[in-house]
């Protein structure tokens, strides 16, 4: 995105391979494989150091030693795109890149031509992320990631984003190598709020007592309530699921998603409404919402071989897995769903959820579970017991199973696999190329 705005941009990865090295490679971003302290010189005029850097990297002590200028990407976004414009800014644990994706989607289907920065691939754009001049639009549609900003900026990334509106989503503990406890992120979010200038405003999930606890503290900043319960301040009303789509009304007026899930028709209003304030009307809304592509990972079809479907979905906390589940038996009815969970993350891989991931699976049809990957991480009092889920979830009525990787999911579920089946996978990495191997498989 900043190359595209005239800056000259190169960078390093310790893996740089297809398909991201020939997407940047097209936009005439030098790629360096492997970080080494070589690659800091002179002739840069600014170094931007990503929030997965930290000391010891050969690169950052090299910066640190020869005192060159750097910054974080959300300080940058902060100096050189944010000030002086409309942002937009969605957060929460769960919707973020799905409701951050329609927005962006609203204003570009009204001819707005927001700048935008999604973390993920919408597939209505070409990229994740356009940073247009501000002659262009002045409109800026951002994913507000709670995550800390850098090595050196502990700080949730959304601080530096200069918020006229607020998106909360939702709010539940995550990101245990960040956080303490759910307090700690209220706390965060407690103080991105106050940012909020008084002619903006706070579009808070009137369902979840958490968003309410944080949003209510606010004493200079306009709150309104967006949820199902009858005092929300923007209610839903009438949703209708269909196979092809859900509708729904809010502020009097009917809107169409072609998503499925009720947490889907939640990411929708909180567009809606969100377009609203921003000066779109119902009726470009309505067009928006109704050519809406979706998102990669986000209940993508990944291929069909003999009758059975692959999708593929990035759930990994128990709550989105639970609504993921829910919502592929939505857009599939009448399918048997096979549920195949990968706990990666590293609030997934500790115990934290235990019981909670038993309950999510409970809605597949059949539940299939890897073990942990990185079991040496993570000591036998904290890690995730998957041995125990799999128990657990056969002893509540529903048939599980436990692999030791992708491998061994393929083999034992592919041979019962019927046509009209569902292969739902979730997780939030590539599981192995598990995706893959499963249609390989069936197609053998």
């Amino acid at each position: 995105a900043f190359a595209e705005l005239g800056y000259k941009v190169s960078g390093s990865d310790a893996g740089v391979y297809p398909p991201m090295s020939t997407f940047l490679e097209d936009k005439g971003i030098t790629l360096l494989n492997g970080f080494d302290a070589s690659h800091i010189t002179d002739d840069v005029d600014l170094y931007i150091v990503g929030n997965a850097m930290s000391r010891g990297n050969p690169e950052v002590e090299a910066l640190l030693e020869q005192k060159r200028p750097f910054v974080s990407m959300p300080d940058l976004l902060e100096r050189e795109i944010l000030q002086g414009r409309r942002n937009f800014v969605v957060t929460g644990t769960h919707g973020k890149t799905t409701t951050t994706s329609l927005l962006a989607w609203l204003f570009e289907s009204a001819g707005k031509s927001p700048s935008f920065l999604i973390g993920g691939v919408p597939a209505n754009f070409a990229q994740g992320a356009r940073f247009q001049d501000k002659k262009t639009s002045d409109i800026v549609v951002l994913e507000g990631d709670e995550y800390d900003t850098a090595f050196f900026d502990k700080r949730s990334k959304f601080f530096h984003y200069l918020p006229e509106v607020v998106v909360m989503n939702n709010m539940e503990f995550d990101h245990a190598d960040i956080f303490e406890d759910l307090d700690a992120i209220k706390l965060s979010f407690s103080r991105m709020l106050r940012l909020v200038p008084r002619n903006g405003c706070v579009f808070a999930n009137g369902d979840d007592e958490n968003v309410l606890s944080v949003a209510r503290g606010q004493e200079h900043t306009q709150v309104v309530t967006v949820g199902l319960s009858a005092d929300c301040d923007r209610r839903i009303e009438d949703i209708d699921y269909g196979a092809d789509g859900s509708s729904f009304t809010i502020a009097g007026e009917r809107y169409t998603v072609p998503m499925a899930g009720e947490y889907n028709v939640r990411n929708a209003a909180m567009a809606v409404v969100s377009g609203l304030f921003g000066g779109l009307t119902s009726g470009e809304i309505a067009t928006g919402l109704a050519t809406f592509k979706g998102i990669k990972r986000r209940m993508e079809l990944r291929g069909e071989e003999r009758g059975v479907k692959v999708v593929d979905d990035f759930a990994h906390h128990p709550t989105a897995l639970k609504q993921a589940i829910e919502a592929v038996k939505q857009r599939y009815p009448g399918s048997k769903v096979w549920a195949l969970f990968e706990p990666r993350s590293n609030t997934a891989s500790q115990n934290f959820f235990q019981e909670d991931f038993v309950q999510s699976l409970l809605g597949a049809d059949v539940a299939v579970v890897a073990d942990v990957a990185d079991k040496d991480k993570f000591g036998d009092d904290v890690r995730l017991d998957a041995g125990k889920v799999v128990e657990d979830i056969n002893a509540a009525g529903t048939r599980a199973i436990l692999a030791a990787d992708a491998n061994a999911i393929v083999e034992q579920v592919v041979p019962e696999a019927k046509e009209g089946d569902v292969l739902a996978v979730f997780s939030n990495g590539g599981f192995g190329g598990i995706h893959g191997k499963l249609l390989d498989a069936l197609k053998s």
